[in-house]
This record gives structure tokens, C-alpha cells and sequence, in this order.
């Protein structure tokens, strides 16, 4: 029988030296980052860097299958291991039949974060508790499994979901919107979400959006609200709405990247940093592009082929930056890694960035980009590489301005 508690992933390095560990102590691992670098989302404390989980049950783009659900719950517990405790989501997750699934699956790797992790081997501990008749050891192990529950209580309760709802056109009224997010409280298994998200603006139903945000937050179904896809000036209209209705709009949800950084980004992320909002970026790696994976004779399957097909052939100067910058001996990881130098790009500009996760070696990746953060000059030179590369990833439909 093995017991493990749950502590942050050490940190390897093969430049720093090793110092043998006591037997119970072997598993102790340095966290990824402290706790005094969580973020602030209006009063919600966040991991500087959240996972995206579009690609749970997306079978049209992501290929989504059933049978990744066992190492879905792999990524999410891996992720929270390492402090992550924020995970972006959406009622409309989901493709046909499952539609919905990823609000399901987060609810169900919710509820099963009660495996307990410091690998010691339960049979060996109390052969010496009945060799030696050592009541302190008793103590101990005792101390040690009612601390690990408490951390896995502790670690549920941390976790913040960030939810968008759709503008569907049947959604006309704020009852319609409240009800829709009770729908996901379902599927999420929770009393009350983390953040509630406007998935993207729409004139016509404009005002029973804004509506069905202020009576959630007031009915206290969720604990924040925020938007997505939202522009600067549509943003300031909703801040101002929802301001006189005594409901803070805490985070703006953007596609923002070293590929999509423009004018447009640009004048977003300062009119957010004016009124206390924070930017939560997706697509941080550009749909994958910006992981130095791919390139024109090997693309993705599927329509994401077709649109690198397009970008890919103008953004050699920007993924040979990120190529020379990820070879720099960064303290957290020791691999040559794009994606890790591009994730880092987005934090250290300030926004909260969510690559999507489906695969345990993609969150070990993507938890490279964390605990350090590129200088001035890198962040120039990067910028500038992005200047020069002739394409940009394509604007988001649901965007408005």
C-alpha cells in the first residue's frame, strides 16, 4: 500500500548539485513558485499561470476521445501538484453529444482530488512501528495523513474556475443566463464558480447579458465576474454598467501572444491595467504555432493544418528568437523550449496566461514557464522579432472592438 501527499513538483536541474535527503524526507519538492507570487483577480488569489481546457471534449479540433479521460485527470492533478489552481472553461466545451463535457470533467477531477501523494510505503512503516513499539512514530504518521487530507481539502478549495456562457441566440433574457449558469454549477459539481465569464459580446442580447451577470453575482453564484472577447470600448461600457450596479468586472479574457500582439492587444491590456482589470490571455502559444513544433511539411491535422498552413511560411524571425532565447540556461528548466520563453512573454507582461493541456508531457512543458522571467532587453528583442515577422494569427470572430 502506498500513501502520497500533495506537494508542489520539485524543480530538477542538472547544473545544481544534490544533497542527499533523509528517507522521509527524499519526496520533499520545491514549489514552482511561492505563494506571495500568486496574482490577484479582484479578491481571488491565482496561480501566474492557469490551463485552458477548450481541447476536453473538442473532438472537431482537438480530436478529443473518451479514453484521454484517464489521463486528463493525470494533467489536472499534476497541474494542482504544482500550485496551479486556476482552469478555464465554457458551457459550450464541447463538441455534439458532449457538449458541456469539459465543465463535467473538471467536476469530476474536482471531486476526486483525494489521492494522497509523499510516496512512503505504508507495510514498511508499520513493520518498524511493530518492530521498534515507537509511539512517536505513531504520532508521526498519524500528523502526517491528517495534514495530507487537510492539504487536499485545502487544495479543492483553492481551486478557482473561470466559466464563460454563451451568447446563444436563445439565451434573451438574464433569467435565461442565470439559469445557464446553474447548468454549470451542475456539471461542475460546485455550490458557486470562481469567475463567470461573458464567452462574447452580442448586440442583441447585449443588455440581458450584462443583466444575467449583475443578478449571478448577486444571487452568489459566482464569486467574480468577467468577459471575453470583449474590445476596449465595449469594455468600457459593461465596467461602467456593472459599476453602478455595485459589481466589480475583475477580469477581461484576450487573445494575446508574441503571434497576435498589436495595436489592438496592446490598447486592451492598458485600458485593463487603468481600470483594475486583469487579462487573462489565451491562445498564448498561438493554437500551438508559437511551440517551434511545427513547421510547413509537418503540420497538425485537422483546420488547424490549414490555418499554419497560412501563418507558419512569415513567422521564421519571431520562432528563430524564441529558438535562440529558449537555449539561455534559464534556474527552472533545462530544455530548449519555445512554448516555455512564449508563456513566459505573456506573464512577465503582466496578463495571466491559460495554454491549453492535454497530455502529461505538455503541462510538465508548460510548468517550465514558470518560477522566472525574461529581462527587459529579451522582451524587446522578442518583441521586436515579432514586429518582423509579415504574419499574425488570425483576429478571433467572436472579437469585437
Amino acid at each position: 500500500m502506498a500513501l502520497s501527499i500533495l506537494y508542489p513538483a520539485q524543480i530538477s536541474s542538472s547544473r545544481s548539485s544534490i544533497v542527499p535527503s533523509p528517507p522521509l524526507l527524499k519526496n520533499l519538492k520545491l514549489p514552482r513558485f511561492w505563494p506571495w507570487q500568486k496574482v490577484k483577480v479582484g479578491s481571488l488569489s491565482v496561480s501566474p499561470m492557469g490551463f485552458g481546457t477548450w481541447a476536453w471534449g473538442n473532438e472537431f479540433l482537438w480530436g478529443y476521445e473518451e479514453s484521454m479521460d484517464g489521463e486528463l485527470q493525470q494533467v489536472f492533478n499534476l497541474a494542482v501538484e504544482n500550485g496551479i489552481n486556476l482552469f478555464d472553461t465554457a458551457d459550450s466545451y464541447g463538441t455534439g453529444r458532449l457538449n458541456g463535457q469539459s465543465e463535467k470533467l473538471l467536476g469530476n477531477f474536482i471531486q476526486g482530488l483525494v489521492e494522497l501523494s509523499f510516496e512512503f510505503k505504508m507495510e514498511d512503516v508499520c513493520l518498524g512501528i511493530t518492530k521498534r513499539r515507537n509511539d512517536f512514530a505513531v504520532l508521526l504518521i498519524r500528523y502526517l495523513i491528517a495534514c495530507t487530507w487537510q492539504g487536499n481539502k485545502q487544495a479543492r478549495d483553492n481551486i478557482v474556475i473561470a466559466t464563460k456562457f454563451a451568447a446563444y441566440p436563445w439565451r434573451l433574457t438574464p433569467n435565461q443566463f442565470v439559469e445557464a449558469r446553474r447548468s454549470s454549477l451542475d456539471r461542475i459539481q460546485l455550490d458557486q464558480i470562481g469567475i463567470g465569464q461573458l464567452h462574447w459580446s452580442t448586440a442583441l442580447q447585449e443588455r440581458a447579458l450584462w443583466d444575467g451577470l449583475v443578478a449571478m453575482y448577486d444571487k452568489g453564484l459566482v464569486r467574480a465576474v468577467g468577459v471575453s472577447n470583449y474590445g476596449p470600448k465595449q469594455l468600457l461600457k459593461i465596467y461602467d454598467y456593472l459599476e453602478a450596479r455595485g459589481v466589480p468586472l475583475v477580469s477581461a479574457q484576450v487573445q494575446f501572444s508574441l503571434l497576435s500582439m498589436g495595436e489592438d492587444q496592446l490598447e486592451m491590456k492598458s485600458t485593463c491595467d487603468a481600470l483594475g482589470i486583469r487579462v487573462i490571455a489565451y491562445s498564448p502559444l498561438g493554437l500551438g504555432m508559437l511551440t517551434g513544433k511545427y513547421n510547413t511539411s509537418n503540420l497538425p491535422t485537422g483546420p488547424r493544418g490549414f490555418l499554419f498552413q497560412q501563418i507558419l511560411p512569415g513567422l521564421e524571425p519571431l520562432l528563430n528568437r524564441l529558438h535562440k532565447q529558449g537555449e539561455k540556461p534559464y534556474p527552472r528548466y533545462d530544455q530548449d523550449m519555445n512554448l516555455q520563453v512564449a508563456i513566459n512573454w505573456c506573464i512577465t507582461k503582466g496578463t495571466i496566461p491559460i495554454p491549453g493541456v492535454k497530455t502529461i508531457k505538455q503541462t510538465e512543458e508548460n510548468l517550465g514557464a514558470l518560477g522566472w522571467k525574461l529581462s527587459s532587453d529579451e522582451m524587446q528583442q522578442l518583441e521586436s522579432a515579432a514586429l518582423e515577422s509579415p504574419r499574425k494569427m488570425v483576429e478571433n470572430i467572436f472579437q469585437t472592438r
